[in-house]
């Protein structure tokens, strides 16, 4: 029996593709600081550990233990625009998280490392994106993203480490932490409905993205390291047709059967038109993209069921400037658990991870 390691088994995008692995026959273990996964989201079937990737000590007795084949790497704190105030946490948890995980991957053999990237690596580039088109990220969550996309590539070349990176963007569905305000707009907006509050729209609302459903992506990656053309390759992975944020807001309003007015608030700083293409991973993966209304509707039912999460917002913000324009030290901030609603603007937005 293959076993695998996968990072952040306990979130959204991680336990899904940890699902996939269990059906395929593999052994799972699932590594998870629960800081924005839960418990109940791990498999049954997958042995889980609580613990953080910065934990040098911890990794290197789990791959001791269980001599992993693959590792599959989702944990991140994906919060686009949070990550310029946030850069030493994002650093750290995105990149040297990652770094060591390579480091115990060439160390004790691993077959093949697949690692989730985003399309946020791309920046501003022209629509739509390509793996060729040149990376210029605009945030410290897409650096980190691009950083270990470049170290998996330098320990191939160097250690014969094989890798697949795949750029997912705009993933939603079950599991998926609806009470997180800096991330996954879908979430943000159905839990905003079950509690009877206007959608947050930044802007005119006309920014577009292609929204993409997890049972159409979580497949893909997990049965990657069995597909040789896959072998130390890049792919962009999700849906292929954008949506303006007015009409998701429209169709999730739609789907579970409510209407609230839409709050606009000032635009963003961010990439107004954010979607790839994906003939790359058509070709050598057969990914069968969907984006059916019907994928809302199901997410919404489910969403109503479980009910709304309380939203909290980031406790540690490092950028202290911005909170005192606005008025108040971070301390107070983090205190009162609020922001001024310039601080918000920045903060929070629909995001492309």
């Amino acid at each position: 029996m293959r076993t695998s390691l996968v990072t952040g088994g306990a979130g959204f995008i991680g336990s899904h593709v940890a699902a996939e692995l269990l059906k395929l026959g593999q052994a799972v273990v699932v590594l998870d600081d629960l800081s924005g996964g839960f418990v109940e989201n791990v498999p049954r079937g997958a042995q889980f550990v609580e613990g953080s990737m910065l934990d040098v000590a911890l990794i290197d007795r789990l791959f001791a233990t269980h001599a992993f084949d693959y590792v599959y790497h989702l944990a991140a704190y994906a919060a686009e625009g949070l990550s310029h105030f946030i850069k030493r946490f994002n650093y750290n948890n995105n990149l040297i998280g990652s770094v060591n995980l390579i480091n115990a991957s060439v160390n004790h053999a691993v077959k093949c490392f697949v690692f989730t990237s985003s399309i946020a690596v791309y920046g501003s580039a022209p629509l739509p994106m390509t793996e060729d088109t040149l990376p210029q990220p605009e945030d410290s969550y897409g650096i980190a993203k691009y950083a270990v996309e470049r170290e998996l590539r330098v320990s191939h070349e160097m250690f014969g480490l094989d890798y697949v990176i795949f750029r997912p963007h705009n993933v939603y569905g079950e599991h998926q932490n609806i009470g997180d305000r800096y991330r996954n707009v879908i979430g943000i907006f159905m839990n905003q409905l079950m509690q009877g509050q206007p959608l947050t729209v930044f802007g005119d609302g006309e920014q577009s993205r292609a929204f993409s459903y997890i049972a159409d992506v979580a497949p893909v990656i997990a049965r990657s390291v069995d597909v040789p053309a896959a072998r130390n390759q890049i792919f962009n992975v999700g849906a292929d047709t954008p949506y303006s944020v007015n009409h998701l807001a429209a169709v999730v309003m739609a789907a579970m059967s409510t209407h609230v007015e839409l709050n606009h608030l000032p635009a963003r700083n961010e990439v107004v038109h954010a979607y790839s293409d994906h003939n790359k991973v058509n070709g050598s993966l057969k990914l069968n993209a969907c984006d059916s209304g019907r994928r809302h509707c199901a997410h919404g039912r489910l969403a109503k069921a479980a009910g709304p999460r309380q939203s909290r917002y980031f406790g540690e913000i490092e950028i202290a400037r911005i909170c005192r324009l606005a008025g108040r030290s971070a301390r107070q901030s983090v205190m009162r658990d609020e922001y001024s609603p310039h601080l918000q603007r920045l903060l929070s937005g629909p995001g492309r991870h």
